[in-house]
């Protein structure tokens, strides 16, 4: 469902939502309503824009802004991603095997989730905790902690609100004096039980469930929670560990997943169901507002933590060099911090980012293929509707008829879309 179909749909949805939606899912959040405005004007040229300028052609060039919000816009959580998995690979893990880790809950407790999306943070600190406390009882160790990276993801395959725990844990612990050392493999089926047991008593103890109602739960043969140990990732292969992090905060939906149907439905691309097969959803352009919107996240409210060794307290650069085999050589504050800089502004590149999620250069001319520079960001909303108004009336003209200068040197404004 593109922007264009999601502008039409929202006023009814903004509308309707008090009677349809607010009975289930409570009031409307405030969140929603600012991620879906800055969603909507995201790659619009209305709202600003930088111009790009080639030195060969001297041809000019319009880049839109965009939204920036979380776990929302395909586009922009892409660009999150690829960033994230950068820092976690460049600055973050440690040059050890990780192993990703997938922690769910049954159907009767995502409601509560839902409810109250604080409890999310409970969810994430359960899952290292689980961990943790197994790796304590192998190794006999209390201070033998692993690096562990969490991420909440909120959204199941079905477009359904699903809270589940995605995590990166090193096939390691770190020891009292910094060293990693290797551990065995876990049970699934303990960390499985010991995750529900940990859980069910926190929920009980910040008083969002029952004590009776822990004990149904309890008791159920088949308990909904699983832990399930996914691939293993070594450090000789930083591709793939970058492509597993980028899934670990992936977009809830990408627009090729989903299409608008003629009769006005919403298609959504799914594996196949487990019941009957099916591998597409379809549903109401209102009921497919509310469900992606479901996924936006509070304010403030973090969905990636890091735990144990890659800890904020703990975390620092001598960690890469504890390792059997790992260069011991530690880097001076002022090295690191020199080296640092150019490092976080080349991440924080959009046209980088752009360049490595779409295969594409935005800076690059169409017409010459040598790299444009932004002259200036133009924000003024005077300038940005004259400059609008001149692309639209150059788009309009007879090519045969004569043309005044163009506002700069070389060829006419242009809007370019990476």
């Amino acid at each position: 469902m593109s922007p264009r179909s999601t502008r039409r749909s929202r006023p009814a949805y903004l509308s309707s939502y008090e009677d349809r939606f607010e009975p289930q899912h409570g009031p409307l959040r405030s969140v929603v309503r600012r991620s879906t405005d800055a969603f909507l004007e995201c790659g619009r040229l209305t709202n600003g824009f930088a111009r790009v300028r080639c030195p060969s052609c001297h041809g000019e060039h319009l880049l839109a802004f965009s939204c920036q919000t979380r776990n929302f816009c395909p586009s922009c959580q892409a660009k999150r991603a690829a960033l994230f998995a950068e820092k976690l690979r460049e600055e973050i893990l440690a040059p050890v095997s990780h192993r990703h880790y997938v922690f769910t809950i049954p159907r009767v407790l995502r409601g509560l989730f839902q409810r109250e999306r604080r409890l999310l943070g409970l969810l994430s600190r359960t899952a290292y905790d689980t961990m943790h406390r197994t790796l304590v009882a192998l190794t006999d160790d209390r201070d033998a902690v692993p690096g562990f990276v969490s991420s909440i993801q909120t959204f199941g395959s079905y477009a359904n609100f699903h809270p589940h725990v995605h995590a990166l844990m090193t096939e390691a612990v770190r020891d009292r004096d910094g060293r990693f050392l290797p551990i065995p493999s876990l049970d699934a089926q303990t960390l499985s039980e010991l995750f529900r047991r940990l859980l069910l008593t926190r929920l009980v103890g910040a008083d969002r469930l029952s004590e009776s109602f822990r004990d149904v739960l309890l008791s159920w043969i088949h308990s909904g929670f699983s832990v399930h140990a996914c691939q293993s990732v070594s450090p000789d292969d930083p591709e793939r560990l970058e492509h597993l992090a980028r899934y670990l905060v992936r977009p809830p939906m990408p627009f090729s997943a989903v299409e608008r149907t003629h009769d006005g439905h919403v298609r959504v691309l799914t594996p196949p169901h487990p019941e009957h097969g099916s591998s597409e959803l379809l549903l109401d352009p209102l009921d497919w507002i509310q469900a992606v919107t479901d996924q936006i996240p509070d304010p403030r409210l973090h969905l990636v933590r890091y735990y144990g060794a890659y800890a904020n307290r703990c975390r620092n650069a001598s960690h890469r060099a504890t390792f059997p085999g790992v260069d011991a050589n530690v880097e001076s504050d002022a090295e690191q911090k020199s080296q640092a800089e150019p490092l976080k502004a080349n991440r924080a590149s959009w046209a980088r980012l752009l360049r490595k999620i779409l295969e594409v250069d935005p800076l690059l001319c169409p017409r010459c293929r040598v790299e444009m520079k932004i002259v200036s960001i133009i924000i003024d909303h005077a300038v940005v509707d004259q400059i609008i108004r001149h692309l639209a009336h150059a788009a309009a003209r007879d090519p045969f008829e004569e043309r005044p200068p163009p506002l700069s040197p070389g060829p006419p404004l242009s809007p370019l879309t990476p």
